[in-house]
């Protein structure tokens, strides 16, 4: 067993020893799959710094057969695109375990429910960025809906169940419309003497462009719905409000990722024509998501749901960039994922942290919390800034890479979607102040400061937004590698290269 798989099954380990310990030792059950985590986190620094860029395909590859009779395998590989993904999830499952310490006391199961949904989610995001084999991909890719939806329905807040069957049954849309894309695939597959569920195999197959049509939007779609990408994403608010902030910055900041990898991974290298017959509309609705997400965000009193259309708009820049199928967009737009992951991260936790010493989400109900909470309000302050992509904090430099991209060959849309780098300073700064400036609210006087455990939490968070944004090159060397290759998949170069030729 290499040591991708190894990441992959570990926090399965965890869910075993949790389900043999008594659910009375919440204590104990916490420690357990605190250190689960970590354990996770630590190998897979081992596996990226072991990491070697391959010419071409995959590293730390592994394939066993599954349903032979239908050459479905059990294939794992990693490129530098899956890595930076399996690395930012195995960081933030530790974050998230210790920052919401206490957030799965009081749902409507026990402790080691909650923890043990967690682990096995985690193993099925690091599973769904390192699956090579397009059948396997599919199935992690709906069995992460089964952990979403009771840590939603089970331990949320709230219309908590409403919100769960709507996120299931909109995902449960988009897997179906996958399902038929990829039994499409491989019956052509088959017909082409390949019969294989292989990405790689399956990016040299031939096929027409009215098929690719279909086959690209089955994909699309449910990647768009996972995303979320306008129109498909009126599932998001009403999760994002019931969950838990611990809930929030895995659907947020990891699974939704699943979805923008998808369209990088399947969409642009199985189906270039289709990519490149659909890219202009797709940088419509990109665009529309960054300007729609930031104007809904300023209108929000919900402080969880200002950080949801947040995302919404986040996700806008993220499609595209990938859509935009330049070099810098894609390097942007990738980079755009990670630090997404930390900025989501930063603005859930604090913002659970507050609405949690408050006992209310309203954002009205706060206001001068920096006198009180000096820590609190800093760490907020900061989270809120690579919110709004400000120079010096990583969110800049991936929305520089996706505008910069962007522009060479959309430019209307470059510059459109710039609005939304000032629409997100107005939705930021008027948060700052209605919750952390102005005079001290009734009801706010007995908020305490972050506590040690809340500060150990949030630290790498912080620790990752400055030193990415300072010196982002270890993440983008690792990233620009899978970049030149899906461009020469899609048979595409930078349109100043062509011009210059």
């Amino acid at each position: 067993m290499n040591i991708l798989s190894i990441v992959t099954l570990f926090p399965l380990l965890g869910v075993v020893a949790l389900a043999f310990m008594p659910k009375t030792n919440t204590y104990q059950i916490k420690i357990v799959a605190l250190g689960i985590s970590i354990i996770t986190m630590l190998l897979s620094f081992v596996m990226a710094l072991k990491y070697k860029s391959p010419a071409s395909g995959f590293s730390y590859v592994t394939s066993h057969p599954w349903v032979s009779s239908f050459h479905i395998n059990y294939a794992l590989g990693i490129d530098g695109l899956a890595l930076v993904l399996i690395l930012l999830t195995t960081v933030l499952v530790p974050i998230v375990v210790l920052g919401g310490w206490n957030e799965s006391e009081g749902g409507r199961w026990s402790v080691k429910t909650f923890y043990m949904l967690i682990l096995v989610l985690e193993t099925f995001m690091i599973g769904v960025f390192a699956a090579t084999d397009v059948f396997l991909f599919y199935v992690i890719f709906e069995a992460m809906l089964v952990p979403v939806y009771f840590l939603i329905g089970g331990f949320g807040t709230g219309e908590r169940a409403a919100a769960a069957l709507k996120f299931l049954l909109y995902s449960l849309f988009g897997g179906l419309l996958m399902l038929a894309a990829v039994i499409g695939i491989y019956i052509i597959s088959a017909e082409q003497a390949i019969g294989s569920f292989d990405v790689t195999a399956l990016s040299h197959l031939t096929i027409d462009h009215a098929t690719q049509n279909w086959l690209f939007l089955g994909f699309f779609i449910a990647f768009a719905i996972k995303a979320p990408l306008w129109p498909f994403h009126t599932w998001l608010p009403g999760a994002a409000k019931a969950a838990t902030p611990g809930t929030s910055i895995l659907l947020l900041g990891v699974l939704d990722k699943v979805g923008t990898y998808g369209m990088i991974r399947f969409c642009l290298t199985l189906f270039p024509d289709a990519t490149k017959t659909f890219a202009p509309y797709i940088i419509v609705l990109s665009v529309i998501s960054i300007i729609y997400g930031a104007f809904l965000a300023i209108g929000q009193k919900n402080l969880s749901s200002l950080i949801a259309f947040t995302s919404i708009s986040h996700f806008g820049f993220i499609t595209l960039g990938i859509f935009a199928y330049t070099s810098q967009g894609l390097t942007g737009a990738t980079f755009y994922m990670v630090n997404h992951g930390f900025s989501t991260a930063a603005l859930f936790l604090v913002g659970g942290w507050m609405i949690s010493r408050r006992k209310s989400a309203a954002i009205d109900d706060f206001g001068g919390l920096q006198r009180i909470t000096p820590v609190m309000a800093w760490t907020f302050f900061i989270a809120g800034l690579s919110a709004l992509a400000l120079p010096g904090l990583s969110s800049f430099v991936s929305e520089f890479l996706v505008l910069l991209g962007t522009f060479t060959r959309y430019p209307v849309a470059a510059i459109i979607g710039t609005l939304g780098i000032v629409l997100a300073a107005l939705y930021i700064l008027i948060l700052v102040q209605r919750t952390l400036h102005g005079p001290l609210k009734s009801g706010n006087e007995s908020m305490v400061d972050l506590n040690l455990r809340e500060k150990i939490a949030i630290a790498p968070v912080i620790a990752a937004l400055v030193i990415l944004g300072f010196y982002p090159k270890p993440a983008l060397h690792v990233i620009n590698p899978s970049t030149t290759s899906v461009m020469a998949q899609m048979n595409v170069i930078d349109p100043h290269v062509l011009a210059g030729k």
